[in-house]
């Protein structure tokens, strides 16, 4: 297979974690048969400061002419002012709507020989494998109008949470196609108690339950579901949310994998290359010193050979080897390990060439 994939190192550790994922990704090509073409481009604070956006409509061009995008992570506290008019996370919203993906997809599995990372009791980490799908293009992040004023001497801010029925369908109906594929058990968090949004999402919902018979479908409200997360996480399968509130419990689940450098991430559309990136941000305090985890960025080229180029034996591969290395003991400074970043990469490019 011949395949074009733009990278977006971004800022921070994205750099490090991008550049060590190029090297698995160029040895399942080579061991593997296939050829693919890296085309760099910039995204976030190293946008602003060259060409003054987050994320140029040349470098977008590219990634829309590829048959995958990796990104490693945008933002730093250069570029951290609230009033300013150019942010780095511009970059990604413009991505995520120029590239057309609507549904983020988060895998999160605890892996037993992580129970002593995460701060849970390892018997509530036993049999957790879940899948969050958010949702992209709607809620708070996009709603119009967004605005800030003063009033009589008070300041003022206004954010809209909006949707569109055809957004929550396609999302829900995706998340209906997971939930076949694994243990057919699909949660859908809303806030119905309290935001017509999700009223309008529950009651989706529930007709589509009715053309998806075999797979039992649970309506939990978001706040439960946050405590559930903890309390009881191996009792979810899939779980399908809007967008912040998607962004925010997947936040949280990464504590089950013992770090959020554990955790990669597919966002994809209908069609068109698909978006991959780690769920972690740009960690500038740990930036250049070369010991951030590289596997939530691994685990993410694993998902891009899955769902962008159909390669079901090279992606499972690499998962295979990220968890042989995990159990064998490897571990970066946030797992309570001393390897490198480069090193822990070695460590996965040893058994891919192992299982070779």
């Amino acid at each position: 297979m011949k395949a074009k994939i733009v990278l977006l190192p971004g800022d921070g550790i994205g750099g490090e974690v991008v550049r060590e994922t190029v090297r698995v990704l160029e040895l399942m090509a080579a061991r593997r048969g296939h050829t693919f073409e890296f085309t760099e481009r910039l995204i976030g604070g190293g946008s602003i400061d060259q060409h003054g956006t987050a994320l140029t409509d040349e470098a977008l061009a590219d990634c829309r002419a590829s048959d995958a995008v990796l990104l490693g992570a945008v933002g730093g506290p250069k570029w951290d002012d609230p009033a300013a008019k150019v942010r780095p996370e511009q970059g990604i919203l413009a991505l995520r709507k120029g590239l057309g993906v609507f549904a983020n997809l988060r895998p999160v599995r605890a892996h037993p020989a992580l129970a002593g990372a995460s701060p849970l009791r390892p018997e509530k980490l036993a049999g957790v494998d879940l899948v969050v799908v958010r949702e992209l293009t709607g809620g708070l992040y996009f709603g119009q109008p967004k605005k800030r004023e003063v009033i009589d001497g008070r300041e003022r801010a206004v954010d809209t949470l909006e949707y569109w029925d055809y957004e929550v369908r396609r999302i829900l109906e995706l998340a209906f196609r997971l939930a076949q594929d694994r243990r057919r058990r699909l949660t859908s968090v809303d806030k119905a108690n309290i935001l017509e949004s999700s009223r309008m999402w529950r009651a989706i919902a529930m007709r589509m339950a009715a053309e998806h018979e075999n797979i039992l479908l649970e309506h939990m409200l978001v706040d439960t579901a946050a405590m559930r997360l903890v309390a009881n996480p191996a009792g979810f399968d899939v779980l399908v949310t809007e967008n912040m509130f998607g962004d925010i419990l997947t936040d949280e689940a990464a504590v089950l994998a013992g770090s959020m450098g554990m955790l990669p991430s597919a966002s994809l559309g209908d069609g068109g290359p698909g978006l991959y990136e780690p769920i972690h941000g740009s960690a500038p305090d740990i930036a250049g010193q070369g010991i951030a985890n590289p596997l939530g960025t691994i685990l993410s080229a694993a998902l891009l050979l899955r769902y962008s180029l159909h390669l079901e034996a090279e992606a499972r591969a690499i998962e295979d080897a990220v968890d042989a290395a995990i159990t064998a003991g490897c571990r970066t400074a946030d797992l309570g390990g001393g390897l490198s970043t480069r090193q822990m990469t070695d460590e996965i490019l040893a058994r891919l060439r192992d299982a070779a």
